[in-house]
C-alpha cells in the first residue's frame, strides 16, 4: 500500500493536513471540472469513462467525509451540487487542492490497472496517530485493459448508464446517514488517501523520489510472501487492515463500473 507525502499547512492545524502532490497534478475543483464526461448522463463505453467516473464520485465522496466526521469546522464547508442533489465542499483552498491532487494521483494509477482499492483513513491526533476510520473504496472488479485500450469501447455495446448519478446521490445520502450512527471522533484528527495494489505479481508500487506516494504504516500494508517452494507470491493482512467492526456503505453497480464501499473501525476508536 502506499499513501502521500506530508507536508505543513499554516492555516489549519499540522496535524489535520499532512499530505502533499507535485503542482503538475491539476484538477479544477472550483471550476467543478472533475472529469471529461458528461457527469448528468455517464455513457460507461469505455475504461477511460469509467475511471472518470470513479474519480468524479471520489472528489466528492472525499468532502463529504471531511465534513460528516468533522476533521474540519462545518463552517469553513460550503454547500454545492453535484449528482442532482446538495453536497459539501470545503472553502479552504489548501484542502481542496490536497483532495484534487489525491484524486488525481488515484486516477494516473487507476489508468494504469494497478489498484484494487482506495481509502481514507482517519487517524487520532498524535502521539498514538492509530488508524480509528477507514472508509474503503473497492475497485477490484473493475476490468483491466492496456493503457493502448482506454479509449476502446468495450464489446457488446453496454447501454448508457443513465442510473449511475442515482446510485451515486444514495451512496453520498446513505454516508451522510452511516457518519452520524458512527461515535465520534477525538478533535485534531488527521487524515490520509491510502491506495491498494492488485494482487498480481508484475503489479509494483508506485515509490520513488519523483512520485507523490509513500510507503502506508506497516498496519496498513498487505504484505507480499512467499508460500511455497516456487515462491509464489501470497499475502499477509497488517493489523489495522478489517479493523474491529466494519459496516457496509454501498455497492455501486451498472455496466463495467462496480464498485463497493464500506468502513472500518479501528481497535483503538472502540476502546475510547
Amino acid at each position: 500500500m502506499a499513501h502521500l507525502k506530508p507536508f505543513a499547512d499554516t492555516f489549519l492545524p499540522e496535524s489535520i493536513l499532512q499530505r502533499k502532490y507535485p503542482k503538475s497534478w491539476n484538477l479544477d475543483l472550483k471550476k467543478k471540472k472533475m472529469a471529461t464526461y458528461n457527469a448528468d448522463a455517464p455513457v460507461l463505453d469505455t475504461y477511460h469513462a469509467v475511471v472518470s467516473a470513479y474519480s468524479d464520485f471520489l472528489t466528492v465522496a472525499i468532502h463529504t467525509i471531511l465534513y460528516e466526521r468533522n476533521i474540519y469546522p462545518r463552517t469553513s464547508f460550503l454547500t454545492a451540487r453535484k449528482f442532482n442533489c446538495p453536497v459539501r465542499q470545503s472553502r479552504h483552498p489548501a484542502v481542496c487542492k490536497w483532495i484534487q491532487d489525491a484524486v488525481a494521483a488515484v486516477q494516473v494509477q487507476m489508468f494504469k490497472c494497478t489498484l484494487s482499492s482506495t481509502s481514507l483513513v482517519i487517524h487520532a491526533p498524535p502521539p498514538s496517530s492509530a488508524p480509528l476510520e477507514r472508509f474503503l473504496f473497492s475497485t477490484t472488479a473493475f476490468p483491466s485493459v492496456p493503457s493502448s485500450d482506454l479509449l476502446t469501447p468495450f464489446t457488446g455495446n453496454p447501454p448508457p448508464a443513465t442510473d449511475l448519478p442515482e446510485q451515486f446521490r444514495a451512496t453520498i445520502t446513505r454516508l451522510s446517514t452511516l457518519s452520524s450512527a458512527l461515535a465520534p471522533l477525538p478533535p485534531h484528527c488527521s487524515f490520509t488517501l491510502v491506495t491498494e495494489l492488485r494482487d498480481d505479481p508484475d503489479v509494483y508500487p508506485p515509490l520513488g523520489p519523483d512520485t507523490p506516494w509513500i510507503a502506508a504504516e506497516p498496519g496498513l500494508q498487505k504484505q507480499r510472501v512467499p508460500t511455497d517452494a516456487h515462491l509464489q507470491p501470497g499475502t499477509t493482512r497488517g493489523s489495522d487492515l478489517g479493523g474491529v467492526k466494519t459496516s457496509p456503505i454501498r455497492k455501486v453497480e451498472s455496466g463495467a463500473f462496480v464498485m463497493e464501499m464500506w468502513v472500518e473501525e479501528g481497535k483503538e476508536k472502540l476502546e475510547q
